[in-house]
């Protein structure tokens, strides 16, 4: 159990790092110096660095080295789709379920969002979001539903922290008024419309990321 917990630790510093760009991408990683600056040792760590592949965020090459994965537009893009078919799922199933709190408190972490976007912190608006979103995951009361936000969010993160540091994040304000309102109003269709458009714009900059790449 110690070494679970252990390992959920190390996870939990290492994917922050990487998602708030601490660790930047292609940056070479190396377990026994992470374990020494987090005062663990290496076994939680390799255990970590293990979760972290699976979720795309790092890639390790055999006798070789561990590195953070570059940020590549369309690995973002497969994991938004993804994650965009679950947050659809989340909303189908619990806006039928929804409290007058739970309504209280998306309009709370959206007026945090806002307040944190206008303040350029972007850990906050970070932070507003997941609390904005996580009410009708939490709701929804899916487990696998859950299970695949967490799995594929991190590597999509990293692409929404510029996002929220431009202006692009002032029309998410805009569309997390209109999922609330269609919330309130118990209006399923709309609150899944809305989701969809939430991260279909997401996905479009992540096409013109890819356009300008090329």
């Amino acid at each position: 159990m110690r070494r679970v917990l252990l390992r959920d630790q190390a996870l939990t510093v290492l994917r922050e790092a990487i998602v708030t760009g601490g660790l930047a991408p292609g940056a070479v990683v190396k377990d026994s110096e992470l374990a020494q600056r987090m005062g663990l040792s290496v076994a939680p760590v390799r255990a970590a660095l293990a979760r972290l592949a699976d979720e795309g965020l790092v890639e390790a090459k055999p006798q070789s080295h561990t590195r953070v994965t570059p940020l590549v537009p369309g690995q973002v893009h497969d994991a938004a789709v993804v994650v965009r078919a679950m947050h659809e799922v989340a909303v189908r199933e619990a806006v039928p379920r929804l409290t007058g709190e739970d309504v209280a408190a998306m309009r709370a972490a959206n007026d945090r969002f806002a307040a944190a976007l206008e303040a350029g912190d972007v850990d906050a608006a970070v932070a507003a979001d997941d609390d904005l979103h996580g009410v009708l995951v939490a709701r929804c009361g899916n487990a696998s539903v859950a299970a695949t936000v967490d799995r594929f969010t991190p590597a999509v993160r990293r692409l929404e922290r510029r996002r929220f540091a431009e202006a692009h994040g002032r029309r998410s304000v805009e569309l997390h008024e209109r999922l609330i309102a269609a919330c309130a109003a118990a209006d399923v269709e709309d609150a899944v419309a809305t989701t969809t458009d939430i991260w279909t714009a997401l996905l479009s900059e992540l096409e013109d990321d890819s356009d300008g790449s090329r």
